[in-house]
C-alpha cells in the first residue's frame, strides 16, 4: 500500500538546485571579480556627480507624511483595479461595498485636509500672506 504524503522531493531538488546556483554565482565573483583599491572606490556615486557635502541632511516630517499618505491612497487604486476587473460577479453588493470604502478613504482625505496635513506653507508664511492681502487696497 502507498503512502498518501506527498511527495516533496521535486521542491527539495528545487531549492538545493537554488542554493547551488547562488553559491556557485558567488563563488565565480569571488574569484574572477575585480579587486581595486582607487581613490574615489569607496566614494558614493549618483548618475554621474560628483557628491558634495554630507548625506545627513534633516528633512521636514512634511515630505514623509505626504509620502505615507502617498501610499494609503495609492492603495485605494489597487483595490478598485480588482473591484474593476471582477464588477459582474459583485453584482450589487460588490457596488455598494465599494461606494463604502470609497466614502471611507474620502473622509480620511477630508480629515486630512482639515487637519492642515497637506499644507506645505508653514504658518508664519500664511500669516504673511493673508496680512499682505488685507494691506492690498
Amino acid at each position: 500500500m502507498e503512502s498518501q504524503a506527498p511527495a516533496h522531493w521535486p521542491l527539495a531538488y528545487y531549492l538545493l538546485l537554488a542554493f547551488m546556483t547562488v553559491g556557485g554565482i558567488m563563488l565565480f565573483s569571488f574569484l574572477f571579480g575585480l579587486r581595486h583599491t582607487d581613490r574615489f572606490t569607496g566614494e558614493p556615486y549618483e548618475s554621474g556627480v560628483a557628491t558634495t557635502g554630507t548625506a545627513r541632511i534633516r528633512f521636514d516630517v512634511k515630505y514623509y507624511l505626504v509620502a505615507m499618505f502617498f501610499v494609503i491612497f495609492d492603495l485605494e487604486a489597487a483595490f478598485l483595479y480588482v473591484w474593476a476587473i471582477s464588477v459582474r460577479e459583485t453584482g450589487w453588493a460588490g457596488y455598494i461595498e465599494i461606494l463604502i470604502f470609497t466614502g471611507v478613504l474620502f473622509a480620511a482625505l477630508v480629515y486630512l485636509w482639515r487637519l492642515g496635513a497637506l499644507e506645505w506653507a508653514d504658518k508664519r508664511r500664511k500669516e504673511y500672506e493673508s496680512a499682505e492681502e488685507g494691506a492690498i487696497p
